[in-house]
């Protein structure tokens, strides 16, 4: 593989989630060496530390998203800061902070891929769907919300980050991993047809064979693919360092061989790493199985 020029860049907010912690990930994942494990592997990476944005709110809305306000100050800090550094030729990667903070950093990745004429594909590996619309949202949070804010869907305030009515089709999705989703979203899924693998179907397929599908027609040189990772996708077991685990993850042998494959494809353009809780986490694990997961996803320049 060539030398990757990555550029780090922290988003400390969990304003888009339910329960406090996501925002001390930036720093968990650099205590945890993510930037050394990057360059052992050969690359170039610079870290531009945190962006700076609103504390959450004391009080949630009691109507509507919660904490609009300050999910959306984030998502444009966000939104700005990668698509400056998708201009430098660089690979950013997100350091969250909640999975709210992809509709930034996708709708910037989407503006570029316009820009450059190439194709976007992103690979969404969550247990949920994120799928929610304010209407059907059983919450409120806005973390399960990205996914259909992406499409078009969601707070006007948040799909304006696209320039335009959304930042992606159904087809330009990749859903992996997913076993926890709300009824609402069960109905939204199948209505827009988004490409979705669920757990049962991961294991009857395998990793590869699963990769094999979702990288089908995918080509390094005309593809820019996204990787949001959500690290709940995770069984709970290997990485109990998240907000919202669910029973049944995928296990750290098929997470590796998922990072090798996306290596391998020589498509990676731009990476989300969310939704680390260490005030969840055992002795760090979660924050060490993230970063070996991105020295993996990086491979050997």
């Amino acid at each position: 593989m060539a030398m990757w020029h990555l550029t780090l860049l922290g988003a400390p907010t969990d304003a888009g989630a339910g329960l406090a912690g996501a925002h001390l990930g930036p720093d968990a994942l650099r205590g945890a060496g993510l930037a050394q494990a990057l360059r052992a592997q050969g690359h170039e990476v610079q870290d531009l530390g945190d962006l700076a944005g609103p504390p959450t709110p004391a009080h949630e809305a009691r109507h509507g998203p919660h904490h609009l306000a300050c999910v959306t100050a984030w998502n444009h800090a966000v939104h700005d800061a990668v698509a400056g550094i998708l201009a430098a030729r660089r690979l950013p990667v997100l350091l969250g902070g909640d999975h709210s903070l992809a509709v930034g950093s996708i709708s910037a990745v989407a503006r570029h891929c316009r820009q450059v004429g190439k194709a976007l594909c992103v690979l969404w590996l969550d247990a949920h769907a994120d799928a929610n619309t304010p209407a059907t949202s059983p919450s409120g949070n806005l973390h399960g919300m990205p996914v259909a804010c992406l499409l078009g869907d969601g707070p006007a305030a948040l799909t304006a980050l696209a320039g335009g009515p959304a930042a992606l089709q159904p087809a330009q999705l990749r859903l992996v991993g997913i076993r926890s989703v709300d009824a609402g979203e069960q109905c939204y899924l199948r209505q827009r047809g988004l490409p979705v693998w669920r757990m049962p179907e991961v294991r009857a397929l395998g990793m590869e064979a699963t990769m094999a599908q979702v990288l089908h027609g995918i080509g390094a040189g005309t593809h820019h693919l996204h990787v949001s990772l959500d690290l709940d996708c995770l069984d709970p077991a290997l990485a109990p360092g998240v907000s919202t685990p669910a029973p049944d993850g995928l296990g750290a042998g098929a997470m590796r061989q998922c990072m090798d494959l996306l290596a391998a494809s020589g498509a990676v353009g731009s990476v989300d790493l969310v939704e680390l809780n260490p005030l969840r986490d055992r002795n760090g694990q979660t924050a060490q199985l993230a970063v070996d997961l991105l020295r993996r996803l990086s491979g050997s320049a």
